[in-house]
């Protein structure tokens, strides 16, 4: 009985020892479900990420000119006629009649506006008429010359045959010497009244306001009715009616660092880019370096002349000057499509270039913001500048710059923000 009871013992469960047993840290107890979340998580990365468009650098194909290469030094500048005037009257007056407007071409010595000028004009009506008196005093002279001169003969006869006494023919003789000094006298009065019509001629005149030159009106200063003076000097008045300009003298100006002027010589070709027209480059030679360094910009003013003359040119348009180390042929002043030279990749032994396509835009003005991408085959051409000549891209076509080895052909795309 006694050893039945021990074995029974012997199988029964030591409650205290258990409670005995040393317990496990709470930081290994939930290891398993920390690796658990974190396996969670990449896998949704993961899968997240195969829908996420990809950042890449967008830009676009550009046109550019093979004569590029052969620029030296760019500067920037304006354009400026050589010939312009501020077109005024010599005379005082209130200004009544004005036949010109802005942007229209006149001729040389063209009447383009008047000056109230009834006064000046009866003066030279006055003039006038003494000069018509003067030779009507001078055509009655002429008369008593003629007069003298026939009683001068006749006494001379009369007195050579002793008809007459000496007396009589020398009356006579002063007689006609006489009327041939009233001549010249009445003469010189028609050159002084002719002096007189032509001052007031020229008076008159100068109420007539002339194009000094074969030009282009560009501003309008006046109008009608305001008072004109010489100088502008009066409170109230108006000095010039218009300012125009020669539009065959127009030239860009520029300043050049003194460090850069070596680079520049008179004769040498350059092309002119305006702001305005940013696709036409226009041919230009240096006409000449103006030899006076403005000391505070450290500058030196050059002038190029245009070699071929554009209508779209204007004064003060503002233009980008790239001189040249020679002048291009014909070929090389043609545009052509260009890219940036990190847009091109090669894969498989081809060169290829990523091409963003927005299925909601056309190509050409596709947006920047992104798409799906197409990689299209091209021969990069010669280098221009920071260019490399493509063909086969329009002009625009949004294209991925320096694109990552994982981008493929039909992967979304979005722009790479900064």
């Amino acid at each position: 009985m006694d050893s039945q009871s021990s074995s029974i013992q012997k199988l029964s469960i030591d409650r205290g020892a258990r409670a005995a047993l040393p317990r496990r840290p709470w930081w290994r107890r939930g290891w398993i479900l920390v690796v658990a979340l974190a396996l969670a998580a990449a896998a949704a990365a993961v899968f997240a990420s195969r829908g996420r468009p990809l950042e890449v650098e967008i830009g676009r194909v550009a046109t550019a000119f093979p004569s590029q290469a052969l620029t030296t030094l760019v500067a920037t500048g304006h354009v400026v006629p050589q010939t312009r005037a501020s077109v005024s009257s010599k005379g005082t007056g209130r200004l009544e009649w004005l036949g010109v407007q802005e942007g229209q071409a006149v001729k040389a010595h063209q009447v383009i506006a008047r000056l109230e000028n009834r006064d000046v004009a009866a003066q030279r009506d006055q003039a006038a008429a003494s000069v018509e008196a003067a030779k009507a005093n001078v055509a009655q002279g002429e008369a008593e010359r003629q007069n003298a001169q026939i009683e001068l003969d006749r006494t001379r006869d009369l007195a050579s045959r002793n008809f007459v006494s000496s007396s009589a023919l020398d009356s006579a003789q002063a007689r006609y010497n006489k009327a041939l000094a009233a001549i010249e006298s009445l003469r010189a009065q028609v050159g002084v009244a002719q002096a007189n019509l032509h001052a007031a001629e020229v008076n008159f005149d100068q109420t007539l306001i002339r194009a000094p030159f074969d030009g282009v009106v560009l501003t309008k200063n006046a109008n009608v009715g305001d008072i004109l003076t010489p100088f502008s000097s009066a409170s109230g008045t108006t000095g010039a009616v218009v300012t125009m300009a020669d539009m065959g003298t127009l030239e860009v100006e520029a300043d050049v660092s003194e460090s850069s002027i070596a680079k520049i010589a008179p004769g040498q070709p350059a092309e002119v880019q305006l702001d305005a027209f940013p696709d036409a480059r226009l041919l230009g030679t240096v006409s000449r370096v103006v030899p006076d360094v403005d000391r505070a910009k450290a500058t030196l003013l050059v002038k190029v002349h245009f070699d071929e003359p554009d209508a779209r040119v204007l004064p003060d348009m503002s233009a980008k000057i790239s001189f040249l180390s020679r002048r291009p042929t014909p070929q090389e002043r043609v545009a052509v499509t260009a890219l940036r030279a990190e847009a091109v990749t090669r894969r498989d032994g081809r060169d290829l270039v990523f091409v963003v396509r927005n299925p909601a835009a056309a190509e050409a003005s596709a947006s920047l913001d992104g798409g799906t991408v197409s990689a299209v085959h091209v021969t990069p051409g010669p280098r221009i500048g920071d260019l490399v000549q493509v063909g086969g891209l329009a002009a625009g076509t949004p294209i991925v710059i320096s694109p990552p080895a994982k981008l493929a052909e039909g992967l979304a795309v979005v722009a790479l923000k900064k």
